[in-house]
This record gives structure tokens, C-alpha cells and sequence, in this order.
């Protein structure tokens, strides 16, 4: 693939991953992105998987024939990214390695070796010549590493953003962009939004016409509504108007108050509302939706004097991203002695930003006629 003249893609594709992360499901597989600049020195930027070094050093091979590269350029050391700097160094022993100091510290870690006689150290400001390419570079940390730079080219105006705007999926795969990236960004990366709205501010200033991501799509058109998108993100800002309701139910009754709750929204207009199991759905795609919505509603037993172990999974999942800004309310069964409000609100009370529906529904083993006058009452409040 080539992304401009001077470019070219040569990355991989993943389609035996079965869990990225050792926790994402990725039913497109995965992207590991790796790109040539071709000048009068040639700089690859960053590398790939271990199950992917050999087909990897193939496609260097095949973009740049007889010319051997002067520089790796390691924005980020996760494997995905990092795996591959022993082989190509075995396979370029003349190459130098770019990289922030921590990275440096990072690869002694790893592989034994921090490679003391080929290390450019790199910072916040600091370029790197070339030919006609400039590279500068801009300190990243935290996201969502501490020693990740992301570069840019002034040449071809072209930001190497590190694991920024990436997505889950291979790219021989069409899919929807914001659906896997939202899941990506806010599981991987949703802690970090401090540190990417610095970086957000950092590279408004550069002349962007295409981001190329260490995972998913090269992004070269409408780069507003991915730069908008990932404010949003950051920022902790809903996406959407809508309702979330998040619900476990052991017999069946909590699940009826849900969808009775879900219909009563709908019929007083409210302009989206998106019901999940969190026993039976895939709690990354259920933390995505929270973060996606103005509203959420928390619908859960009282489980041995606690909450339903999935409920207590998924506060503890969008409480670990910061999740702030938005309504929450509340739906408690408990058949003697209700505690599943309490907990959860203590679960809750570090979120910055939060306001609690006045309406709250508590059953009492099933549904009668004052918790349903109380779903109502729950209903037109959020509508």
C-alpha cells in the first residue's frame, strides 16, 4: 500500500488472534501497522507482532528492493509494536534505533539489551533529518505508555500517532471505523483522557492531511470528525443522547422492570435507548455503550449482601476509565433486605460529575404496583 510517494504501508494483518490483549474479542481480527519512509535515508516506523517478524521483513524487503534502512523509529513498546526490533536489527545491524529514553529502559526490560551503540534518543522538539522528510517529534506519555513519542512529517504532512485513532480489525476487513475504535479507545486507552487532550492540543498546530495509526485504517479524508471524535473521547463527554441501561437478573424479575422501563422511555420519545445483559454480552462492547450515552441506568440484585458479580464487573470497568459527566440511575430487587442501591452508589462516588436520578425503583422480589408506579416515575424523568 502506498500512502504518499515517498510512504509506503508495510504492516500486517492478524486473523488467528482470538483475544487481543489476552481480553478483547476481535471477530475481524487484527491490524499491526508498520510504514517506510523512503528518502535519502529510509526511517521504518515501528514494527510488529512476534508471530509476524518473518512475513514483516518481507514487506521491508519488497518496499525498498536493494536499499537496506537507515533508522527504526519506535514510537511505542507494547509487543504488538515492539516484538520485532531484535530480528531487524539481526537482519539491519548497520540501522539505528529512534527512540525516547524510556523506551530505551523499556527494551533493556524485554530483550537484555538497550542497544547503547545505536541509540538516538528522542524528545518532546527533536527532529530527525531525512533527506527532504523532516521528522519531528512530540512526547506522547501516558498514552497510553509512558515512553510513546508520535511523529510527524512535515514533507507530507503525515502524523504517526503511535496507538492513537487506531481500531480493532484487520484492514483486508470493511467495517464501520467509529464502532471498533470507540470499543478500542475506551477500553485501551479511556483512562488516559488527560493526557490525550494534552496531545490533541499538542498537534492542533501541525498541518494534517493523513494519520497513520499503528492499528487500523490510514486516515487521509474528514480528519475533523476523527479529531472530534477522539475529543469527545477524551473529555469524557457523552457521545449521544440516549439511554443505557445496564441490568443483570437471576429469575427473570429485574429483567422485567428493565423492559418495562425500556418501553416506557421510548414511548416518552427518548431519542435512544440500548438495553445489555451483562451476564450475556461482551462487557467491552457494554463499557463502549456507557460511555456512548448522556444516561445510564444500573438495574441489579442484592447478592449476598453485595451486587450481582457482573454488575460489580462493569462499575469496576467505566469507574477504572473515569466515567464522569452523565445521569445515572438506579434499579434494586432484593427479596428481604435491598442493599444493590447503596453499593452501587458507593461504587460511584469517586466519578467526578455524576448526577443521580431523584427517581429510584426498588423490588421486592417482583414487580407490584408501587415499583412499576416507580419505573414510571423513572421513566418521565429521564425523558
Amino acid at each position: 500500500m502506498i500512502i504518499t510517494n515517498d510512504i509506503k504501508y508495510i504492516g500486517v494483518n492478524d486473523h488467528n488472534i482470538d483475544l487481543f490483549e489476552g481480553q478483547y474479542i476481535v471477530p475481524n481480527g487484527m491490524a499491526y501497522n508498520s510504514y517506510a519512509i523512503i528518502d535519502e535515508k529510509i526511517a521504518i516506523m515501528d514494527s510488529v507482532d512476534a508471530s509476524f517478524g518473518e512475513e514483516w521483513l518481507g514487506n521491508i524487503k519488497n518496499a525498498l528492493g536493494d536499499r537496506k534502512p537507515d533508522y527504526i523509529i519506535v514510537q511505542h513498546m507494547e509487543p504488538d509494536h515492539s516484538a520485532n526490533i531484535v530480528s531487524f536489527i539481526d537482519a539491519y545491524p548497520d540501522a539505528k534505533i529512534v527512540a525516547s529514553a524510556k523506551a530505551f529502559v523499556m527494551m533493556k526490560n524485554f530483550f537484555g539489551d538497550d542497544f547503547a551503540d545505536k541509540q538516538v534518543v528522542v524528545g518532546e522538539g527533536d527532529k530527525l533529518s531525512l533527506g527532504k522528510h523532516e521528522l519531528s517529534f512530540v512526547a506522547a506519555p501516558m498514552v497510553h505508555w509512558p515512553e510513546v513519542i508520535v511523529t510527524y512529517d512535515s514533507t507530507d504532512k503525515v502524523l504517526f500517532s503511535a496507538d492513537g485513532f487506531g481500531k480493532f480489525g484487520a484492514l483486508d476487513v470493511e467495517e464501520d471505523w467509529a464502532c471498533e475504535a470507540r470499543r478500542y479507545y475506551i477500553g485501551i486507552v479511556g483512562k488516559y483522557g488527560l493526557p490525550v487532550q494534552t496531545l490533541l492540543k499538542k498537534v492542533a498546530a501541525l498541518d494534517i492531511q493523513i494519520i497513520c495509526p499503528l492499528h487500523g485504517p490510514v486516515l487521509n479524508e474528514n480528519l475533523g470528525y476523527y479529531i472530534n471524535l477522539y475529543d469527545t473521547w477524551s473529555s469524557y463527554k457523552p457521545e449521544e443522547d440516549g439511554v443505557m441501561i445496564a441490568y443483570t437478573s437471576v429469575y427473570g424479575n429485574t429483567k422485567k422492570a428493565v423492559m418495562e422501563l425500556a418501553e416506557q422511555l421510548k414511548a416518552y420519545g427518548c431519542p435512544k435507548v440500548v438495553v445489555n445483559d451483562l451476564a450475556r454480552e461482551d462487557m467491552a462492547e457494554v463499557v463502549e455503550d456507557a460511555f456512548r450515552y448522556s444516561k445510564l441506568v444500573l438495574a441489579t440484585t442484592t447478592y449476598n449482601g453485595d451486587i450481582f458479580p457482573f454488575m460489580r464487573q462493569f462499575i469496576d470497568a467505566i469507574t477504572e476509565r473515569n466515567y464522569s459527566n452523565r445521569t445515572v440511575a438506579f434499579i434494586e430487587n432484593g427479596s428481604w433486605a435491598p442493599t444493590a442501591t447503596k453499593v452501587m452508589k458507593g461504587m460511584l462516588e469517586k466519578s467526578k460529575n455524576l448526577t443521580f436520578a431523584e427517581a429510584e425503583v426498588k423490588i421486592m422480589s417482583a414487580l407490584n404496583d408501587d415499583s412499576m408506579a416507580q419505573v414510571e416515575a423513572l421513566a418521565k424523568e429521564l425523558a
